[in-house]
């Protein structure tokens, strides 16, 4: 079988002015795709901007681009938000049934899932049902429920092209490419900040020690998570769904420059890598292209500058999460749920200081061990062990004092 991605490619719909919903536009990814969309004002349009908290931030941004509805996932700064937003005559709304509703209506053809963690799944759900095209940049997604995600995509209209820089460089590297010729899918991580540092200096690293990404500036969890290397497990089994590709086909490896995105290689022993400078906006602007690609005035990537590019297998003792991402695709049914809400709730913990770093794994290993499993997961299935998954593993963080 095909992947999503080579399924959907000859089926691509252009527009001069592509209409673009974003979930999450207030943060990292949700601010460089409107910095893209900038750039190409005759192309693409914002027409629904989603936040989660940020309400100050989203009028702002709704004031500058005018979409026709903002929508504040917390409730308690809806009367804000409408005050501020309705005089200008752009609709309003808050709270998550009205973000999924909002992903069926008509005024978007796009939607950027620019979301942290499993919030992005119901609303990907319903815009796949409604037929709209999805920039994924919500990698728990496809981790948490990747073949229900995958199973609807395959009778829906909708198409899905990836904005993580890792999976668009493995999209880029396919281009014309017989899947059936493909050897592995070389992932390539950073190491994030604590790359060199023993096991024994692990145990005493800090929040501010781990916020401190050597090549990216990305939001507070995804950071946490390139520290732990679980974001390099969450995108291994991210690529097992976007790309149909067997799980023993992907690895990891360890590119401290993190000019080299991704490489693939195939079965004639030649590799295909995609290099690029650390930053989103190249992957946001071949995705919101159609896999097309658009001209930039941003600075080039400057080979001549660098001293070398190194590449090293990953440390699976000092950072044994790239295991989790094998273990939960080779177990299936509901072990990436229970491992994603897990890792939610201690990240999370671990940014208040109420746990060490080290806690972050043990907590997920817990609740691998106590979280019942489901082997052929619905919708339904998803959502309570998710529930209960988090309120396990918050019932184990000791209160700060």
């Amino acid at each position: 079988m095909k992947s999503i991605i080579q399924v959907k490619q000859k089926e691509q719909r252009y527009s001069p002015e592509k209409r673009v919903a974003i979930l999450g536009s207030t943060g990292s990814i949700g601010t460089q795709t409107l910095d893209v969309i900038g750039e190409y004002p005759d192309r693409f349009a914002p027409t629904l901007l989603v936040a989660g908290t940020k309400v100050d931030t989203l009028i702002q941004q709704a004031l500058r681009w005018r979409p026709e509805m903002a929508i504040i996932a917390d409730e308690s700064k809806y009367w804000k938000l409408k005050d501020a937003l309705e005089p200008h005559g752009i609709a309003t709304a808050a709270g998550q049934p009205a973000i999924n509703d909002a992903m069926e209506a008509d005024c978007f053809d796009t939607v950027v899932t620019a979301t942290v963690g499993y919030s992005g799944l119901a609303p990907t759900m319903r815009a796949i049902s409604a037929g709209k095209d999805i920039a994924l940049a919500n990698k728990e997604t496809l981790v948490v429920a990747g073949e229900l995600v995958t199973s609807a995509l395959r009778v829906s209209r909708s198409r899905m092209l990836p904005v993580d820089s890792e999976h668009s460089a493995i999209y880029q590297c396919l281009a014309g490419e017989d899947p059936v010729k493909v050897r592995q899918l070389l992932i390539t991580a950073s190491g994030g900040p604590f790359r060199c540092k023993s096991a024994g200096e692990l145990a005493a690293v800090t929040v501010n020690d781990a916020l401190r990404h050597p090549n990216w500036s990305m939001g507070a969890k995804i950071t946490i998570d390139s520290a732990t290397m679980l974001n390099k497990a969450f995108e291994i089994i991210e690529a097992r769904w976007l790309f149909d590709m067997a799980p023993e086909k992907i690895s990891a490896v360890v590119h401290p420059q993190s000019i080299v995105h991704s490489m693939v290689e195939f079965v004639d022993g030649s590799v295909k890598a995609q290099l690029g400078v650390p930053d989103m906006r190249l992957p946001i602007r071949y995705a919101l292209g159609d896999a097309t690609r658009l001209a930039t005035s941003d600075s080039p990537l400057t080979l001549d500058r660098m001293v070398s590019l190194t590449f090293e297998k990953p440390d699976e003792e000092r950072f044994p999460a790239i295991k989790l991402g094998h273990y939960a695709l080779h177990r299936g049914g509901t072990a990436a749920c229970v491992i994603n809400a897990a890792n939610e709730i201690a990240v999370a913990a671990f940014l208040r200081e109420q746990i060490g770093f080290g806690d972050i794994y043990r907590l997920i290993i817990e609740a691998l061990d106590k979280m019942p499993f489901v082997a052929e997961p619905a919708f339904d299935d998803y959502v309570r062990l998710n529930d209960e998954t988090r309120t396990y593993i918050q019932s184990l963080i000791p209160k700060k004092a």
